[in-house]
This record gives structure tokens, C-alpha cells and sequence, in this order.
């Protein structure tokens, strides 16, 4: 049976910033691209992934679709492409929409197919008789988002607005991060931006790239939230737009960073009123959840219609960075009366449904993972936190990037790592992979954290060769989730689960 997990692509890839569109029978993902143990955001060219819509566990890789060099301020390379969106524009052809790190621009490139090759097109700029024509550079261009309304008018969404003037690291910080000195000198050139008040606005003309007037404000950041609805959950950055029967969603990441948001209005370009989280990659919210179940850290997506389903799309940590980020995506529900509840994050995303509780499973598609020291949103800058906190990681192995692994690390005294959900019949085995050198115990939970162990096995490891640790259960049946806990000394690394066989 075909499955599909969280994240959604092999885990070797690292596409963030996910927005996905359907095109023609296809749902298309277009985000920046990490790659594993970065040292900065988005070093990568951009590359599409696809799936048919009938069958959402059949992702094909569609290649790079547009180079950083490209764009003529970055014929070096020297910046990287942030955050994209893509639109199909009235002419039917498709628009890429983007930026190069903190330069304070968006370029324009237009393919004739959804998945590229995308050609350099412009830079969003005034129209002559308005500020000469100049590019567009106010309000802070970033996370360009598009919406093409059904009348045919063209808006343009941006802006990142922080609670306080940006603070980078020093160059010290810098260098002991492993940053080379081209990323240092972008640094420097950031330190004299200023955020924008929020999210802003502006119509284009149909040739995609031209302003028809000047850029305004469409919902508020936190320096200016206060008294208003969106007040503790004010815009900071990831501007997205749909249409949802006939009303905007202004989709967006709050000042919290590890949630996305959605706003209302009957209009395109004003009126807009605070609805509430749809998802947060580390749960926070949830049900009334005020501790993280998952490493918190920035989030960037938007919402897609597939078929009779809506889905949210979003992205979570790994590597104990948040320059190693993975694409995740959730079935939503939007109510009648237009509201969109918080949805839980899941290891079983796309599925449909719960995994299947046989066979074999990456660790790495864990849902939750946590320890006493990730209550709050740790510092990436700091180099602690991969020595405290338990994290995803990707280890080269054979030539290939298809050939590496990828494991829980750093599993220490109370860490608990779980996976949502599985459906068991009749399930009597489960084993473990994993390494370390380690002495202690594995203790294993069924739906909650908070309940008794069903069952439990001591581990004593030492070296580098993975070994299968198996647990007796009583026959599991039904949909659980499924929570694994150590109690002990020393360091863990958990490659894989395994349901009902007995292995070597």
C-alpha cells in the first residue's frame, strides 16, 4: 500500500516556504531550498516538486527551476533566493515571484510550464508617471506573495515586520556558525534596513511586473497591533493570499514565528480581521497547548484546495538550525461560516489517514520531539543548543544524496521523541534501530506521554553500528500514537521503527 509521510518529500530534500498551487491537474510546491546542516537560509537554486492530484503520495521531482544568478543583482551568487511564490498569470503563462535575502527588491521571472525553466523577467517597479518608474525598495520587499483575483487584477503582498530594529550576530558569532565571508558582508549590508509596519499591498498592472499605484498597509504588524484584532498574533512575514469562496485569506506567519495565521476580508486590499492559527510546527496553541511538543522555529507556508480536501503547508527544523528546513503539510477543515480551526502536526500529513503499523519507518518522520530543555523557542545562533536538544539529522552515506541517512540525534536523559499516528491490528513486535553509547532504559506509550508504558526494554550501546533493540507488546489494536521515552545516561541516535517482524 502507498504511503505518504511528514515531511511529505524524501527526506534528503529540503524545500521550506512551501506554496502550493494547482496547475492542470497537478499540485505544485514552490519554496526556497536548505540543504542538510546549513549554516544560512536558502543556499540552494530553486527546485519544483509534484504530485498528481488524484494521488498525493506520488511526488516527482521536476528539477531546478530558476538560478539564483539569474536575477542581474546576484550574477555572482553572492545572495539567496528567499521565500517564492508562482501565479499563473491572465496571459496563462506562469510568474515567478521572489527575492534575494534582505535586498530590498522582487524579481519577476515567467515560464510557459509550471515547473520552469523560469526566465528573468523584471524587478516589480512604479509605473513611469509614479516615482519615475523606479524599483520598488519601500516597506521592506520580501516574501512575495500573489494573488490573480477572477477579474483579472493582479495583487502583490510583502513586508516583514519585527517587533524591534533587526539584530544580527556579530562577526564572531558569524564565524563560529561556519559563515563564509560573503555571508558576512550580506550581514553588514542589513544592518541599516527597518522592518515595515506589516503587511503590505500593491496592485499590478497585467504585465506583471509594473505598480499601479503606491504600496499600503493590509494588516498590521506587532509595533502597531495593539487595540486592533490581531494584537499577540500581529503579522511578521510569509505573505499569502487565497480565495476562498469569495472571501480573502491573507495567510502569514505571526510575530510568534512558529505559527501561521489567517486574516478576512471581502476585499482583496483592505478590511481585514484576524481569524486565528492554522497550524504551529511545534503545536503550541493546540487544543489549548502551551508548551511545544516539537523545536520550534520559523514557519512559512499557505492553504490548497486538492480535490474535496483542504491542506495547509508549512515547514519544521531540523539538524538543531533553522537553516535545514522540511516541507510538512496537514488536511485543514474550512467551517461554513469561513473559520479555520488549528490543526495538529502529524507524521501522517498527506496520508489520508493513519500510517499502517507494519513494516519498517524512518525515525526521522517523527511528529514529536522533545526534552526539559525545548520549552521555548531555542537561539539557532547559539552552538548550544545541538549539544542540549534532540534534533533531525541527515548523515552522507554513499555517493548520492538518495543514499544518506537520516536519524533522531542527540537522544539524552528524558528526551521523548512519538509519531502520529498509526492504525495497529493485531501488533505483538516492535523493534528499534539505533547507535550510541548509551546505558539505560527505552520506555513505550501509547496516545500519551501521561499514561503507563506499555512496555519497555533496557539498552546498553556502545560504537558506531546500528543495533536492533526489540519490545514485547500485548496485540495493539486501532489508531494510537506512538511515544518512545529513554531514562539513562549517555547519547542516542534512532535511526528506525519496526512493526511485526523480527530482524538481524
Amino acid at each position: 500500500m502507498k504511503q505518504v509521510y511528514n515531511p511529505y518529500l524524501p527526506l534528503y530534500e529540503y524545500v521550506p516556504d512551501g506554496e502550493p498551487r494547482v496547475f492542470d491537474g497537478r499540485l505544485y510546491v514552490y519554496g526556497s531550498h536548505d540543504i542538510a546542516g546549513g549554516v544560512y537560509y536558502c543556499p540552494g537554486d530553486y527546485v519544483v516538486w509534484s504530485a498528481p492530484v488524484e494521488d498525493l503520495t506520488d511526488w516527482r521531482y521536476e528539477g531546478i527551476s530558476y538560478r539564483k544568478t539569474q536575477d542581474p543583482s546576484n550574477s555572482e551568487g553572492k545572495r539567496m533566493l528567499w521565500a517564492p511564490d508562482v501565479v499563473r498569470g491572465v496571459d496563462g503563462r506562469y510568474y515567478l515571484y521572489y527575492c534575494l535575502d534582505f535586498l530590498p527588491e522582487i524579481g519577476v521571472a515567467v515560464s510557459d510550464h509550471p515547473a520552469g525553466p523560469f526566465e528573468f523577467l523584471g524587478h516589480v517597479k512604479y509605473s513611469p508617471h509614479l516615482m519615475n518608474g523606479k524599483k520598488l525598495q519601500e516597506h521592506l520587499p520580501f516574501d512575495p506573495g500573489v494573488l490573480v483575483d477572477d477579474d483579472g487584477r493582479v495583487f502583490l503582498y510583502y513586508g516583514f515586520s519585527s517587533l524591534t530594529d533587526f539584530q544580527f550576530p556579530d562577526r564572531e558569532t558569524l564565524i563560529k556558525m561556519g559563515a563564509g565571508e560573503d555571508h558576512i558582508e550580506r550581514i553588514e549590508s542589513m544592518r541599516g534596513l527597518k522592518p515595515s509596519e506589516g503587511g503590505m499591498v500593491v496592485e499590478l498592472e497585467s504585465d506583471m511586473v509594473t505598480m499601479k499605484e503606491a504600496p499600503k498597509l493590509c494588516i498590521p504588524g506587532g509595533r502597531i497591533a495593539g487595540g486592533t484584532s490581531f494584537e499577540g498574533h500581529a503579522f511578521y512575514e510569509a505573505s499569502s493570499m487565497r480565495k476562498v469562496n469569495g472571501k480573502y485569506y491573507y495567510i502569514y506567519s505571526s510575530q510568534l514565528s512558529h505559527e501561521l495565521c489567517y486574516a478576512v476580508s471581502e476585499y482583496p486590499d483592505r478590511g481585514f480581521v484576524y481569524g486565528g492559527t492554522i497550524v504551529s510546527n511545534g503545536d503550541v496553541g493546540y487544543q489549548g497547548r502551551t508548551k511545544p511538543v516539537n523545536m520550534l522555529g520559523n514557519n512559512h507556508g499557505s492553504i490548497v484546495q486538492v480535490g474535496d480536501h483542504w491542506y495547509v503547508f508549512y515547514h519544521r527544523q531540523t539538524h538543531g538550525t533553522e537553516f535545514s528546513r522540511q516541507g510538512c503539510a496537514e488536511r485543514i477543515k474550512i467551517l461554513p461560516d469561513g473559520r479555520i480551526p488549528q490543526v495538529e502536526i502529524t507524521s501522517c500529513g498527506l496520508n489520508g489517514g493513519p500510517l499502517i503499523a507494519s513494516g519498517e519507518y524512518s525515525a526521522a518522520i517523527a511528529c514529536h520531539l522533545t526534552s526539559e530543555n525545548n520549552l521555548v523557542k531555542p537561539n539557532y545562533f547559539d552552538p548550544r543548543v545541538r549539544q542540549e536538544l534532540p534534533y533531525i539529522y541527515e548523515e552522507p552515506s554513499g555517493e548520492s544524496e538518495q543514499d544518506h541517512i537520516q536519524y533522531i540525534a542527540n537522544v539524552t536523559n528524558g528526551v521523548s521523541f512519538g509519531f502520529k499516528y498509526f492504525a495497529f491490528e493485531d501488533v505483538r513486535k516492535l523493534e528499534i534501530r539505533l547507535r550510541g553509547d548509551a546505558d539505560g532504559q527505552l520506555f513505550v506509550y501509547l496516545d500519551s506521554l501521561d499514561s503507563n508504558p506499555i512496555s519497555a526494554t533496557n539498552v546498553q550501546v556502545q560504537g558506531s553500528e546500528w543495533t536492533t533493540v526489540p519490545f514485547q507488546l500485548a496485540p495493539v489494536n486501532g489508531v494510537h500514537a506512538l511515544y518512545f521515552k529513554f531514562g539513562g545516561e549517555g547519547v542516542l541516535q534512532v535511526k528506525n521503527i519496526v512493526f511485526g517482524q523480527d530482524r538481524k
